[in-house]
């Protein structure tokens, strides 16, 4: 294949930013572009899936803390962290540079705009984070996963592509939803992302004891847990005398939320996204201490589309959560509307549409272009 060029994706090392940037670079690599990904040191344990030629590790810091010392400690980690990617694209060249979030997106993107090379922000939330913010006015384009396309400061520059998705979430999307009603077995996926896991481990399991037999005996559950938490979580189940498959991690989370009959799970941008694109019926509960309140935006999303149930965190009792398990066990006719409805709102060509943006971007050409027809 032709080899036309190298893009440099930027993303912070979490979950949540590296899945859409993974996503983009297996699609850039299927058109035939070399992909290189700039992060911070907390990526390595991502990397082994992520589709880059090179991976760069850059300086970068968080601009939260009010103490001037601190503060100044991290704009200087940042500068450094920008001068060193100015070395590094001017002696790679890449033809674009596409950041993703997370401050360790900040340098590259920083480094990018002043050596004029085309870049371009993604913004996963329905609220944009702290650090695209400070690059937002810099860049040719802000893609956006839910942000409102025709609102804001930077309306005239923002595309809505969707959230990319991983390979995985679009093969499991082609599972049709199955409905679960009578005495079948009632399949229950509750994941927590990287925060947040720990009020489930022990609101679900007090739930469910909550439940009374008939119900009980039909839940098969799947539920992400802390580490420290899983003695706890898994003894409880043992006690309910509970069908539980309880771990820190899935690697086939995809093909796990394919065969839900519900999920119960925080809002994350990545997680109301392949929730969405695979079509499954959800309670969501935002995340409480999220900056921005962007999960409980994500949320309200997909709730105003009929897609997901949303419950604020400190509204959700035992009680309350066992009533809602009861009335979906119930009426599984609902929830496979639920499924139908989510799946309606979801953007399982978020990658190519992405791909079109960078690609026009990279080549030059306005942001209107993509506003309007198929890639609109």
């Amino acid at each position: 294949m032709e080899d036309k060029g190298l893009i440099v994706l930027a993303a912070g090392g979490t979950g949540g930013h590296l899945f859409p940037a993974e996503a983009l670079g297996h699609e850039l690599k299927a058109r035939g572009y070399r992909v290189h990904l700039v992060t911070d040191s907390r990526a390595e344990r991502f990397a082994g899936k992520f589709p880059a030629d090179e991976i760069h590790v850059v300086p970068s810091a968080t601009i939260g803390s009010k103490n001037p010392i601190a503060l100044v400690k991290a704009l200087l980690k940042l500068w450094s962290g920008m001068r060193a990617a100015r070395s590094l694209f001017a002696k790679i060249k890449p033809l674009a540079v596409i950041g993703f979030g997370g401050y360790p997106t900040v340098p590259p993107l920083l480094a990018s705009t002043t050596m004029k090379i085309p870049s371009l922000i993604h913004e996963q939330n329905a609220v944009m984070g702290r650090a695209n913010k400070m690059l937002a006015s810099r860049v040719q384009a802000i893609a956006g996963g839910f942000l409102p396309e025709g609102q804001g400061a930077y309306a005239a520059k923002t595309v809505v592509t969707g959230n990319p998705v991983r390979p995985g979430v679009i093969s499991a999307a082609t599972q049709d939803y199955v409905a679960s009603g009578g005495n079948d077995p009632f399949n229950l996926v509750v994941f927590g992302g990287s925060q947040g896991a720990q009020f489930f481990s022990s609101a679900i399991p007090s739930a469910i004891c909550l439940l009374e037999d008939q119900y009980r005996q039909r839940l098969k559950v799947t539920q992400q847990a802390r580490a420290e938490d899983l003695e706890a979580v898994n003894k409880n189940y043992d006690k309910l005398g509970l069908a539980a498959d309880v771990s820190p991690f899935f690697g086939d989370m995809p093909q796990r939320i394919a065969h839900a009959n519900l999920v119960i799970s925080r809002s994350g941008a990545s997680t109301v996204s392949e929730l969405a694109v695979i079509g499954r019926p959800a309670v969501l509960v935002p995340y409480p201490h999220a900056l921005d309140h962007d999960q409980a935006a994500n949320a309200a999303a997909l709730k105003a589309e009929g897609g997901a149930e949303v419950i604020a965190q400190s509204h959700l009792s035992p009680e309350k959560l066992a009533k809602i398990l009861r009335q979906a066990m119930d009426d599984p006719a609902k929830l496979a509307d639920t499924a139908r409805a989510a799946k309606a709102t979801g953007k399982p060509d978020a990658a190519q549409r992405l791909a079109d943006l960078v690609e026009g971007i990279a080549a030059g050409q306005p942001v209107g272009a993509f506003k309007e027809g198929p890639n609109a």
